[in-house]
């Protein structure tokens, strides 16, 4: 009969000894099969780039403006009285010397009647004057009569003359009254509401003498303001020779009505506010613009673009390329080698849709990464293809 041999404590620590050796090993295999990591066996990113090429383009700032009126009259009443009809209608285009409100004429013509029976009466009080001095100058001279009677002959002579033209001035002031009467509109323009109706006392000295207004539509203003950061940096530009502006200011203004539409007259840049605003820090810039068909209305909100000033030698990117940093803005280089290099930038305005002016930072002949942006790892290499959509700075503009 055999015996079963018993294990030791040993034989087992052996055993395990063995086993982990043995594991070991074949981890130290299997992580020698594989030398690369997968780092190393990842290949370039792909990136599309634009070769930087300056170029002129327009330098076309836009504004937030509102449409004004050129020339705005409030009608106010010159007499009192009754309004006895209004003649024009409300919210219409009313001509220039169109009737717009009537006042009871009545008592303007009776006025005018007692006006001109005192000047009549004064006329004939002067008329019997010259008699009577044509009577006694003769007889005084020839010292027939005192000279007291001459004197006075002459005083009342004077006197009447006077009186003559002060009737006379009544009567033209009547005549005035009556035709103060009739109120027309001194511009062409849109009328406003009628702030009396028919019945009502207009009282010439009083707030119901204001009547409506009317607003002349045809020129019209355009007005917006320009901030003083604004025209500083302009004029570092343009001191820098990054921006020139035409001959005398000579600004054409373009609007843009809600819905993008373009209003189809442009307008001239007519004055400028010399001061600035203490509340906005900016000052008021108005521009003219023809409004034939009267499609502008006083009060509008619309969109000024003002053009004429060029950016000469400008570098135009399109706007995702452009990455916020901690220190400001930068984009992607790719160096002769192929390399990706990080490149801060200054930015500027924006140049249509979808791209943006570079102030500072790149030069004409540098590749910018526009496409893959996200791919980019600063200090590695990259593989440039054709970017997505031919994106490319835009075309010089036309001379």
């Amino acid at each position: 009969m055999m015996t079963r041999r018993r294990r030791t404590p040993f034989s087992r620590t052996l055993a395990i000894s063995v086993l982990g050796f043995a594991l070991s090993g074949s981890m130290t295999l299997l992580s020698g099969c594989s030398k690369e990591t997968p780092e190393a066996q990842r290949p370039p990113p792909q990136v599309g780039v634009l070769t930087i090429a300056p170029q002129t383009i327009p330098f076309s700032p836009t504004f937030v403006a509102q449409t004004e009126s050129s020339r705005q009259v409030n009608i106010v009443a010159r007499v009192s009285g009754f309004l006895d009809r209004i003649a024009y209608g409300e919210g219409e285009l009313v001509k220039q010397g169109q009737l717009m409100f009537v006042l009871d004429p009545k008592p303007f013509r009776a006025q005018l009647n007692a006006a001109k029976g005192e000047l009549e009466s004064q006329q004939a009080r002067l008329s019997t004057a010259k008699a009577t001095y044509g009577r006694v100058k003769p007889l005084a001279e020839q010292d027939a009569l005192p000279q007291s009677d001459l004197d006075r002959a002459k005083g009342e002579l004077d006197a009447a003359t006077a009186a003559v033209f002060s009737a006379r001035a009544k009567v033209e002031e009547a005549q005035l009254n009556l035709g103060y009467a009739q109120i027309s509109s001194p511009v062409t323009g849109v009328a406003g509401r009628a702030l009396q109706r028919q019945g009502a006392y207009i009282n010439s000295i009083a707030d119901s003498a204001n009547l409506t207004y009317v607003a002349a539509v045809d020129p019209i203003w355009v007005n917006f303001s320009i901030s003083q950061n604004q025209y500083a940096r302009w004029s570092r530009e343009r001191d820098k020779g990054q921006l020139v502006t035409p001959k005398d200011d000579n600004y054409e203004v373009e609007i843009v009505l809600p819905g993008a539409v373009h209003y189809p007259y442009k307008g001239k840049i007519s004055f400028a506010e010399p001061t600035y605003s203490q509340d906005t820090g900016s000052f008021l810039v108005r521009a003219v613009l023809p409004n034939p068909k009267h499609d502008l209305s006083p009060g509008m909100f619309v969109t000024a673009i003002v053009e004429g000033a060029l950016r000469p030698d400008a570098i135009v990117v399109p706007q995702l390329a452009v990455q916020q940093g901690s220190n400001g803005h930068l984009v992607y280089v790719i160096n002769a080698d192929g390399v990706a290099e990080i490149r801060p930038v200054v930015v500027g305005d924006y140049y249509g849709d979808k791209d943006i002016v570079i102030l500072g930072g790149l030069r004409g002949g540098d590749r910018v990464v526009i496409d893959g942006v996200q791919k980019v790892v600063p200090g590695h290499a990259v593989t440039i293809v054709a970017p997505a959509g031919a994106s490319k700075a835009p075309d010089a503009p036309k001379k």
